[in-house]
Protein backbone atom coordinates (compact mmCIF):
# COMPACT_ATOMS: atom_id res chain seq x y z
CA UNK A 1 0.00 0.00 0.00
CA UNK A 2 1.48 3.55 -1.13
CA UNK A 3 2.17 5.77 1.53
CA UNK A 4 1.93 9.50 1.57
CA UNK A 5 4.95 11.81 2.25
CA UNK A 6 5.06 15.21 4.07
CA UNK A 7 2.11 16.12 1.38
CA UNK A 8 -0.06 14.17 3.13
CA UNK A 9 -1.95 16.69 5.51
CA UNK A 10 -2.40 18.93 2.40
CA UNK A 11 -3.98 16.18 0.35
CA UNK A 12 -6.11 15.46 3.27
CA UNK A 13 -7.40 19.13 2.93
CA UNK A 14 -7.94 19.41 -0.33
CA UNK A 15 -10.39 16.05 -0.46
CA UNK A 16 -12.00 17.40 2.57
CA UNK A 17 -12.75 20.85 1.07
CA UNK A 18 -13.71 18.72 -2.55
CA UNK A 19 -15.75 16.90 -0.49
CA UNK A 20 -17.69 19.60 1.40
CA UNK A 21 -17.99 21.63 -1.80
CA UNK A 22 -19.71 18.45 -3.52
CA UNK A 23 -22.30 18.45 -0.48
CA UNK A 24 -23.03 21.79 -0.51
CA UNK A 25 -23.64 21.82 -4.21
CA UNK A 26 -26.20 19.05 -3.54
CA UNK A 27 -28.24 20.71 -1.25
CA UNK A 28 -27.95 23.72 -3.72
CA UNK A 29 -29.31 22.11 -6.09
CA UNK A 30 -32.10 20.44 -4.47
CA UNK A 31 -33.23 23.77 -2.01
CA UNK A 32 -33.57 25.85 -5.67
CA UNK A 33 -35.93 23.02 -6.81
CA UNK A 34 -37.99 23.07 -4.16
CA UNK A 35 -38.02 27.36 -4.25
CA UNK A 36 -39.07 26.52 -7.66
CA UNK A 37 -41.40 24.17 -7.57
CA UNK A 38 -42.86 26.47 -3.92
CA UNK A 39 -43.10 29.38 -6.10
CA UNK A 40 -44.91 28.40 -8.88
CA UNK A 41 -47.37 28.01 -6.29
CA UNK A 42 -46.79 31.52 -4.35
CA UNK A 43 -47.19 33.33 -7.60
CA UNK A 44 -50.54 32.18 -8.44
CA UNK A 45 -52.22 36.48 -8.28
CA UNK A 46 -55.73 35.48 -7.16
CA UNK A 47 -57.14 36.31 -3.75
CA UNK A 48 -58.32 32.78 -3.56
CA UNK A 49 -54.74 30.82 -3.98
CA UNK A 50 -54.60 27.94 -3.73
CA UNK A 51 -53.13 27.26 -0.69
CA UNK A 52 -53.49 23.92 -0.22
CA UNK A 53 -50.81 23.04 -3.09
CA UNK A 54 -48.65 24.44 -0.88
CA UNK A 55 -49.06 22.11 2.06
CA UNK A 56 -49.61 19.23 -0.17
CA UNK A 57 -46.73 19.55 -2.04
CA UNK A 58 -44.45 20.86 0.92
CA UNK A 59 -46.59 19.28 3.97
CA UNK A 60 -45.03 18.52 7.64
CA UNK A 61 -43.22 15.29 7.16
CA UNK A 62 -42.24 16.38 4.07
CA UNK A 63 -39.87 18.62 5.27
CA UNK A 64 -38.74 17.02 8.06
CA UNK A 65 -37.98 13.77 6.23
CA UNK A 66 -36.21 15.66 3.11
CA UNK A 67 -35.32 18.92 4.30
CA UNK A 68 -34.13 18.38 7.66
CA UNK A 69 -31.87 21.29 9.34
CA UNK A 70 -32.15 22.83 5.77
CA UNK A 71 -36.21 23.78 6.87
CA UNK A 72 -34.62 26.18 9.01
CA UNK A 73 -33.29 28.67 6.34
CA UNK A 74 -35.40 28.09 3.80
CA UNK A 75 -37.98 29.34 6.39
CA UNK A 76 -35.93 31.97 6.80
CA UNK A 77 -35.87 32.80 3.53
CA UNK A 78 -39.63 32.55 2.38
CA UNK A 79 -40.05 34.99 5.86
CA UNK A 80 -37.53 37.78 3.90
CA UNK A 81 -39.70 37.06 0.79
CA UNK A 82 -43.06 37.78 3.12
CA UNK A 83 -41.59 40.90 4.33
CA UNK A 84 -41.18 41.98 0.71
CA UNK A 85 -44.58 41.03 -0.54
CA UNK A 86 -45.87 42.52 2.71
CA UNK A 87 -44.34 46.27 2.11
CA UNK A 88 -45.75 46.02 -1.40
CA UNK A 89 -49.43 45.14 0.51
CA UNK A 90 -50.05 42.03 -1.93
CA UNK A 91 -52.65 40.27 -0.18
CA UNK A 92 -52.56 36.89 -2.18
CA UNK A 93 -49.20 36.40 -2.16
CA UNK A 94 -48.88 37.36 1.76
CA UNK A 95 -51.30 34.63 2.65
CA UNK A 96 -49.68 31.96 0.55
CA UNK A 97 -46.38 33.11 1.82
CA UNK A 98 -47.35 32.93 5.64
CA UNK A 99 -48.51 29.27 5.01
CA UNK A 100 -45.54 28.54 3.87
CA UNK A 101 -43.17 29.50 6.71
CA UNK A 102 -45.22 28.26 9.29
CA UNK A 103 -44.88 25.00 6.84
CA UNK A 104 -41.65 24.90 6.40
CA UNK A 105 -40.58 25.74 10.26
CA UNK A 106 -43.41 25.90 12.43
CA UNK A 107 -41.64 25.91 16.18
CA UNK A 108 -40.44 30.03 15.54
CA UNK A 109 -44.08 31.53 17.75
CA UNK A 110 -42.44 35.05 15.77
CA UNK A 111 -43.39 33.39 12.40
CA UNK A 112 -47.02 32.76 14.43
CA UNK A 113 -47.36 35.47 16.07
CA UNK A 114 -46.25 38.28 13.34
CA UNK A 115 -47.95 37.04 10.74
CA UNK A 116 -51.24 36.99 12.88
CA UNK A 117 -50.90 40.41 13.34
CA UNK A 118 -50.51 41.05 9.99
CA UNK A 119 -53.23 39.80 8.67
CA UNK A 120 -55.24 41.06 11.80
CA UNK A 121 -54.40 44.88 11.91
CA UNK A 122 -52.66 45.44 8.55
CA UNK A 123 -54.73 43.59 5.68
CA UNK A 124 -57.78 45.01 7.43
CA UNK A 125 -56.54 48.13 7.15
CA UNK A 126 -55.52 47.77 3.75
CA UNK A 127 -59.16 46.53 2.69
CA UNK A 128 -60.86 49.47 4.03
CA UNK A 129 -58.38 51.98 3.01
CA UNK A 130 -59.27 50.30 -0.98
CA UNK A 131 -62.65 50.37 -0.33
CA UNK A 132 -62.35 54.29 0.76
CA UNK A 133 -61.15 54.60 3.77
CA UNK A 134 -62.26 55.43 7.26
CA UNK A 135 -64.19 58.12 7.05
CA UNK A 136 -65.68 57.32 3.60
CA UNK A 137 -66.57 53.06 4.40
CA UNK A 138 -69.75 52.55 6.38
CA UNK A 139 -69.04 51.44 9.88
CA UNK A 140 -71.08 48.15 9.33
CA UNK A 141 -68.50 47.38 6.19
CA UNK A 142 -65.62 47.94 8.28
CA UNK A 143 -66.77 45.84 10.99
CA UNK A 144 -67.20 43.02 8.38
CA UNK A 145 -63.75 43.53 7.07
CA UNK A 146 -61.98 43.42 10.42
CA UNK A 147 -64.33 40.55 11.44
CA UNK A 148 -63.36 38.38 8.52
CA UNK A 149 -59.74 38.94 8.66
CA UNK A 150 -60.18 38.56 12.22
CA UNK A 151 -60.88 34.98 11.50
CA UNK A 152 -58.09 34.06 9.20
CA UNK A 153 -55.67 35.21 12.02
CA UNK A 154 -57.75 32.87 15.04
CA UNK A 155 -57.43 29.96 12.26
CA UNK A 156 -53.82 30.41 12.42
CA UNK A 157 -52.99 31.16 15.51
CA UNK A 158 -55.43 27.84 16.56
CA UNK A 159 -52.47 26.06 14.22
CA UNK A 160 -49.64 27.64 15.77
CA UNK A 161 -51.23 26.27 19.21
CA UNK A 162 -51.25 22.70 18.15
CA UNK A 163 -47.51 23.16 18.23
CA UNK A 164 -47.17 25.20 21.25
CA UNK A 165 -50.29 24.43 23.65
CA UNK A 166 -48.73 26.22 26.62
CA UNK A 167 -47.32 29.23 25.02
CA UNK A 168 -49.21 31.84 26.73
CA UNK A 169 -48.19 34.64 24.01
CA UNK A 170 -49.87 32.64 21.24
CA UNK A 171 -53.38 32.53 23.90
CA UNK A 172 -52.74 36.84 24.78
CA UNK A 173 -52.61 37.10 21.04
CA UNK A 174 -56.09 35.79 20.42
CA UNK A 175 -57.15 37.76 23.08
CA UNK A 176 -55.60 41.36 21.85
CA UNK A 177 -57.70 40.56 18.56
CA UNK A 178 -60.68 40.17 20.07
CA UNK A 179 -59.89 43.41 22.50
CA UNK A 180 -58.57 45.39 19.74
CA UNK A 181 -60.47 44.47 16.97
CA UNK A 182 -63.61 43.01 16.91
CA UNK A 183 -64.11 45.27 20.82
CA UNK A 184 -65.41 42.26 22.47
CA UNK A 185 -63.97 41.86 25.86
CA UNK A 186 -65.96 39.21 27.30
CA UNK A 187 -64.03 36.60 24.58
CA UNK A 188 -60.93 38.27 25.01
CA UNK A 189 -60.74 38.02 28.70
CA UNK A 190 -61.17 34.58 28.15
CA UNK A 191 -58.17 34.19 26.39
CA UNK A 192 -55.93 36.77 28.99
CA UNK A 193 -57.41 34.10 31.75
CA UNK A 194 -55.93 30.89 29.96
CA UNK A 195 -52.68 32.75 29.46
CA UNK A 196 -52.27 33.98 32.86
CA UNK A 197 -52.40 30.33 33.90
CA UNK A 198 -49.85 29.33 31.87
CA UNK A 199 -46.71 28.54 32.73
CA UNK A 200 -44.39 31.83 32.38
CA UNK A 201 -46.85 33.76 31.61
CA UNK A 202 -45.86 37.61 31.70
CA UNK A 203 -47.56 39.33 34.72
CA UNK A 204 -49.42 41.77 32.97
CA UNK A 205 -51.99 38.87 31.64
CA UNK A 206 -53.50 38.73 34.99
CA UNK A 207 -54.06 42.70 35.53
CA UNK A 208 -55.72 42.92 32.35
CA UNK A 209 -57.58 40.46 32.48
CA UNK A 210 -59.47 42.03 35.47
CA UNK A 211 -59.26 45.15 33.55
CA UNK A 212 -61.57 43.74 30.90
CA UNK A 213 -63.79 42.36 33.48
CA UNK A 214 -64.00 45.90 34.51
CA UNK A 215 -65.04 47.12 31.44
CA UNK A 216 -67.66 44.91 31.30
CA UNK A 217 -69.56 46.08 34.43
CA UNK A 218 -67.99 42.85 36.28
CA UNK A 219 -66.08 45.23 38.99
CA UNK A 220 -66.90 42.65 42.12
CA UNK A 221 -65.17 39.99 40.00
CA UNK A 222 -62.34 41.87 39.03
CA UNK A 223 -61.95 43.49 42.59
CA UNK A 224 -61.79 39.79 44.12
CA UNK A 225 -59.82 38.20 41.02
CA UNK A 226 -56.89 40.81 41.81
CA UNK A 227 -57.36 40.17 45.61
CA UNK A 228 -56.38 36.25 45.25
CA UNK A 229 -53.91 37.10 42.55
CA UNK A 230 -51.67 39.32 44.86
CA UNK A 231 -50.63 36.47 46.77
CA UNK A 232 -49.47 34.48 44.12
CA UNK A 233 -46.97 37.40 43.39
CA UNK A 234 -43.41 37.33 44.47
CA UNK A 235 -41.80 40.14 46.43
CA UNK A 236 -39.55 41.17 42.83
CA UNK A 237 -39.55 43.82 41.05
CA UNK A 238 -41.03 42.28 37.60
CA UNK A 239 -44.39 41.57 38.97
CA UNK A 240 -45.28 44.86 40.54
CA UNK A 241 -47.05 44.17 43.43
CA UNK A 242 -47.59 47.78 44.28
CA UNK A 243 -49.50 48.38 40.55
CA UNK A 244 -51.73 45.53 41.51
CA UNK A 245 -52.57 46.91 45.21
CA UNK A 246 -53.00 50.07 43.34
CA UNK A 247 -55.63 48.72 41.35
CA UNK A 248 -57.16 46.58 44.22
CA UNK A 249 -57.24 50.11 46.17
CA UNK A 250 -58.82 52.04 42.95
CA UNK A 251 -61.91 49.13 43.30
CA UNK A 252 -62.39 49.85 46.45
CA UNK A 253 -63.05 53.37 45.75
CA UNK A 254 -65.72 52.40 43.05
CA UNK A 255 -67.55 49.84 45.35
CA UNK A 256 -67.40 52.18 48.25
CA UNK A 257 -66.08 49.44 50.42
CA UNK A 258 -66.87 50.33 54.60
CA UNK A 259 -63.04 50.39 56.51
CA UNK A 260 -63.67 47.28 57.98
CA UNK A 261 -63.73 45.11 54.47
CA UNK A 262 -60.90 47.00 52.90
CA UNK A 263 -58.20 44.54 51.59
CA UNK A 264 -55.50 44.18 54.27
CA UNK A 265 -52.72 41.75 52.37
CA UNK A 266 -50.88 42.16 55.95
CA UNK A 267 -53.28 39.30 57.21
CA UNK A 268 -52.64 37.29 54.48
CA UNK A 269 -55.25 35.09 52.69
CA UNK A 270 -58.01 35.00 55.38
CA UNK A 271 -58.51 38.66 54.27
CA UNK A 272 -60.32 37.74 51.46
CA UNK A 273 -62.90 35.18 52.93
CA UNK A 274 -63.71 38.31 55.02
CA UNK A 275 -63.78 41.57 52.40
CA UNK A 276 -65.75 38.83 50.30
CA UNK A 277 -68.44 38.70 52.93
Amino acid sequence: MPKFGPSQPLLQKIMTVAFTLLILLICFRVTLSIERSAWKVVKVGQVEIGLEKIETSLGQGFIIGTLGGFRTILADFAWLQLYNVWVQKKRAELSALIRLVTTLDPRPEFFWINASRMLAYDVSAWRIKDEGGYFLLPKARQEAINSEQSEQAFALLHRALEFHPDSPYLHLEIGQIYMNCLKDDGRAAEWFLKASELPNAPYFAARIYAELLRCQGRLREAYNYLKQHFFKLEEAPFPQREIVLDRIRYYEELLDLSPSLLFLPDFGKANIVNAQE
